[in-house]
């Protein structure tokens, strides 16, 4: 998208949506549309039905946990003391055009963020594995289970406080000819690479 068509759909997303998102940045060329949770419904089946948008394609849908990142507010449209966001990335064919919508879950104990399976059928999968990897629970959703992590899986992956090692592992036990769950055995520890280069490299000649 060129940047006055990124102006317009910017000034038109501006209009259509009057008090109903929290922020809209333009970076790199891109829009990042902040919304309430309580309005993430309402403005996801707007993108998609109002003339000037028809973002019918959801690309991508993600959780992030912005754990520390709260200290020096450096999130796009972070509210504060909001730790767990999801992201979305729309694309309408027919317009040619793109926007990243974010939305920050108000509980951080608890996040949860209405599904928008009813408007993207797409994001069925998407809001599964944000479930399962970041403990985000998509409500309305009607069949979210752990999607990439084992049935026994505890905890949530890719939360920023969860261990590099995990809570457990699991083995062949050939005496009960079965897969056990036992404590971790591996000491946790902390890895730097060492890196050697070449005297004056990336020095251009």
């Amino acid at each position: 998208m060129n940047s006055i068509h990124l102006k317009n759909l910017e000034n038109e997303l501006k209009e259509a949506l009057a008090d109903r998102f929290v922020s809209l940045h333009h970076f790199f060329d891109e829009l990042t549309l902040v919304v309430r949770d309580k309005d993430i419904g309402a403005v996801c089946e707007m993108l998609r039905d109002h003339e000037n948008f028809r973002f019918d394609t959801l690309i991508d849908l993600c959780g992030v946990d912005y754990l520390t990142y709260g200290d020096d507010k450096t999130a796009v449209g972070q509210p504060e003391g909001r730790r767990y966001a999801v992201v979305y990335h729309l694309l309408s064919v027919d317009l040619n055009q793109r926007l990243r919508v974010k939305v920050f879950a108000e509980d951080s104990e608890f996040p949860i963020i209405n599904s928008v399976v009813d408007i993207w059928p797409a994001a069925d999968w998407f809001e599964r594995e944000a479930f399962d990897l970041y403990g985000i629970v998509f409500s309305g959703h009607t069949d979210l289970r752990r999607l990439l992590t084992d049935y026994g899986f505890v905890g949530n992956p890719f939360r920023k406080d969860f261990p590099l090692s995990g809570y457990v592992e699991m083995r062949y036990d050939e005496d009960q000819k079965r897969v056990i769950y036992q404590p971790v055995t591996i000491e946790p520890r902390e890895i730097t690479p060492h890196v050697i280069r070449e005297e004056n490299y990336g020095d251009s000649h």
